[in-house]
């Protein structure tokens, strides 16, 4: 019997985040540029010598880092748009995040309609149950490409000329419309996040795979006196975005 110890396998893991740094250098060296469509999962995993499972997973971490898009019914590729930056601790809409970016903001499959407010929603835009909401869901475009679903509600009574108001929430910046035509100042906003798997409706609407990762944004905007003004959720690629915040040290923490 042999005595020669076995080289440890590689384990699945290790295996996909080798294949995972050798198609970014691909990419980074410009054996695959921009907006180049990989071949096929068959066709690279034998090219790789690995598992079209291994692959996969590869595929989806770079995916997650923007590196790629993985379009439903056409391929995997090599992700171009450049990622729009978002500072977390500035209050400001998709419109303007898109326009920095040097890209045209603009909407899809948008529609608004008019609902009874949910006890909870009621709490948190401080009205009573059962109060008439306008509720205005739109798909987010940058350079006609979807990068964001978004549904932003306010109090109907807040709302004078309806349809004129609506129009302009549909084809622009929420902020702008409040400002402008509500004569309210949003003074600051609330918001929270986590990571959320896209449905099959938002997989749709976003163009992505079922199960892509996407980031969750629910917020609530307040005027200088703490009135709760708008609520809103947004749902935004985790490749289109680039957010950061600045963190206070130690030393200036609130006592």
């Amino acid at each position: 019997m042999s005595t020669e110890t076995e080289p440890p396998r590689r384990t699945g893991r290790r295996r996909s985040s080798s294949v995972r740094e050798e198609l970014r250098r691909r990419i980074e060296d410009g054996r695959l540029p921009s907006g180049t469509q990989l071949p096929s999962e068959p066709d690279l995993a034998a090219e790789l010598s690995v598992s079209r499972a291994t692959l996969r997973e590869a595929l989806q971490s770079l995916a997650a880092d923007g590196v790629v898009r993985r379009r439903r019914g056409a391929g995997t590729f090599v992700a171009e748009r450049p990622r729009m930056v978002n500072s977390l601790d500035l209050n400001f809409g998709v419109t303007e995040a898109i326009r920095a970016a040097g890209m045209r903001p603009g909407t899809c499959d948008a529609h608004y309609r008019l609902e009874p407010a949910t006890a909870a929603d009621a709490a948190t835009l401080a009205v009573l149950p059962g109060t008439s909401l306008v509720v205005v869901d739109r798909v987010r475009t940058a350079d006609d490409q979807p990068v964001v679903v978004s549904r932003d509600i306010l109090v109907r009574d807040l709302v004078d000329d309806l349809e004129k108001v609506v129009d302009r929430m549909l084809e622009g910046s929420v902020y702008e419309v409040i400002k402008r035509d509500l004569g309210i100042a949003v003074d600051h906003g609330v918001a929270h996040f986590r990571p959320i798997a896209a449905d099959a409706e938002l997989a749709d609407k976003l163009a992505v795979p079922q199960g892509e990762l996407l980031l969750y944004l629910w917020q609530v905007d307040y005027t200088s006196s703490n009135t709760p003004v708008l609520l809103s959720h947004e749902y935004h690629l985790a490749d289109a975005f680039d957010f950061s915040v600045i963190r206070r040290g130690p030393e200036r923490r609130l006592t």
